[in-house]
């Protein structure tokens, strides 16, 4: 954990994780508490209102995450196809060692929540939504129409989500290494 976050920060870092991993029932305010580190009393000051407003910040955490690592490597690598697996070869990347993984995406916790939670059924589609339109831009950017591209930002988001459950239900990275070397075939023409 990055000792230079403040306390709401390493909070939401641990409750992200902890969500992204174990979903929203398995994962106590204790468990966040104990692993933060962090008094009891600092999880309350920041979150007076309990789990699920907690949960809802990690997904906006969460999402800006992804949202700046996607976006640092759609404007590094010009080419569309060659950004998208980047971004997944650098998601798999964290399979290497799963006690550490930050940072994935939020279906575990959307899949749990989504029909009886709507405040975090409703953060969980801003957070796909982003993501989706950032592949989206870059496909548009290169020639593909908007309605292709929106398509297919969310055939590819789809497609992440479903290869990062599967690589933490493998505890191997094989599902998104799969999907990476797929990526030309899944893009190869224009909508």
């Amino acid at each position: 954990m990055d000792t230079k976050l403040n306390s709401r920060d390493k909070i939401l870092q641990t409750a992200s994780r902890l969500f992204q991993l174990q979903g929203y029932h398995a994962t106590g305010m204790n468990q966040i508490i104990n692993e933060s580190g962090l008094p009891k009393g600092s999880i309350y000051h920041h979150f007076p209102q309990g789990k699920e407003l907690l949960a809802i910040e990690a997904v906006h955490y969460t999402s800006s995450f992804i949202e700046r690592k996607l976006l640092t490597i759609m404007e590094e690598i010009s080419d569309p196809v060659e950004a998208i697996q980047a971004f997944i070869k650098d998601t798999s990347s964290q399979f290497d060692s799963p006690e550490s993984i930050e940072g994935i995406p939020v279906g575990l916790l959307a899949s749990e929540t989504a029909l009886i939670s709507e405040p975090l059924r409703l953060a969980c589609i801003e957070a796909f939504s982003k993501w989706e339109k950032i592949i989206a831009d870059k496909l548009i950017q290169n020639g593909e129409k908007d309605e292709h591209a929106l398509k297919m930002g969310m055939l590819i988001n789809s497609m992440i989500g479903g290869g990062i459950m599967q690589s933490i239900t493998r505890k191997d990275k094989a599902p998104l290494i799969a999907l990476m070397e797929t990526i030309p075939q899944i893009l190869k023409t224009k909508g």
